[in-house]
């Protein structure tokens, strides 16, 4: 097969095969994948990288995951959450900054109950209107969505982390249920967020062929941001002794999906920045066309550990953002601080 040529047939059919899947994410060089994906993206977005300004509310979670290290049985993390006055103290920084997309993410943690989310929202949105404001805050009841979109809530983030139900269970408890997760997600479409999905690539038990079914549902759920980076173990969690997952395959999945739709919203998230130095430009010069530094309490975000030797941890809020517009630059690009709506 050739690269070029099964690049374009997808991108121009929208369909692709298994084996032409596993064609692309199995080259051993993969520049000619790399520049088709980042060709489309320079089409659409020209050389401006849009910047989210993440603050992390919660290291408490309810939940078990088998591979996050906020998991609800592990002794040695530190919980910690922000009042809303603490968050509405970061998103002031944020919007100091002249950012215009706020992230709030957190653990699956039942302190925030609907109504103070709600509060949450429209207090940071009488205040900043130009301001988009996504979410990330996990697996909520309908009506819970319903009132955080009513109360200006934008976008709302919530990884699928696999399409395949088998695997899904390798992943999370029992009580996790892949059915209530794809239930989350088509909500938040029918609520007309601008829905993002996405998964770990290298995670423990993955085949290429979940791989695959992972690019099925995002042709399928036409999502308008996808999350994705490699798995990094965590040294409290159930999988500490798993292998990582490797840049290669993450910046090949990065393209794929790139191609996929050329117009989403796509991170080049912290984890490709922790497995390798660099490894957010590598992102953007595989299609991806936004960054999320980290705006968040010091304190917090130190102690919110999802994996091992996350970068950005120690750094003080605007060396976070700002080293970000030289890096970029090196790499011929530049920040924008626009919503930069799907």
């Amino acid at each position: 097969m050739d690269v070029k040529k099964v690049c374009q047939k997808f991108y121009e059919t929208k369909k692709i095969s298994l084996e032409e899947f596993s064609f692309l994410y199995n080259l051993e060089d993969y520049r000619d994948l790399n520049a088709f994906a980042r060709n489309l993206s320079l089409k659409n977005f020209g050389n401006k990288i849009f910047i989210r300004g993440l603050v992390e509310i919660s290291t408490y979670c309810k939940n078990n995951c088998l591979y996050c290290g906020l998991r609800r049985d592990n002794k040695n993390m530190t919980r910690m959450r922000l009042e809303k006055d603490q968050i509405l103290k970061r998103v002031e920084a944020g919007a100091a900054m002249g950012i215009h997309t706020i992230v709030l993410q957190g653990g699956e943690d039942p302190y925030y109950t609907k109504d103070l989310m709600t509060d949450i929202i429209s207090v940071i949105k009488n205040s900043h209107p130009e301001m988009a404001l996504t979410l990330s805050i996990g697996e909520r009841p309908f009506e819970d969505y319903k009132a955080f979109k009513k109360a200006g809530a934008d976008r709302f983030l919530l990884r699928h982390e696999t399409n395949d139900e088998d695997h899904y269970r390798l992943l999370h408890p029992k009580k996790m249920s892949f059915k209530n997760r794809m239930r989350c997600l088509n909500d938040l479409k029918s609520l007309s967020y601008q829905a993002g999905c996405g998964m770990m690539i290298g995670s423990p038990y993955q085949k290429p062929e979940n791989l695959y079914k992972d690019l099925l549902l995002i042709l399928k759920f036409k999502p308008q941001m996808v999350g994705l980076g490699p798995f990094i173990a965590q040294k409290d969690s159930p999988f500490k002794d798993f292998a990582n997952g490797t840049l290669d395959s993450t910046l090949k999945i990065l393209s794929i999906v790139r191609i996929a739709d050329e117009k989403l919203l796509l991170p080049a998230t912290t984890a490709l920045g922790t497995i390798r130095e660099g490894g957010r430009e590598l992102g953007i010069l595989a299609g991806a066309n936004v960054l999320m530094p980290n705006i968040g309490d010091s304190k917090l975000r130190q102690n919110y550990k999802l994996y091992d030797g996350k970068i950005g941890t120690a750094l003080e809020n605007k060396d976070d953002f700002y080293s970000l517009s030289s890096k970029v630059a090196a790499i011929g690009y530049e920040l924008s601080l626009v919503r930069g709506d799907y």
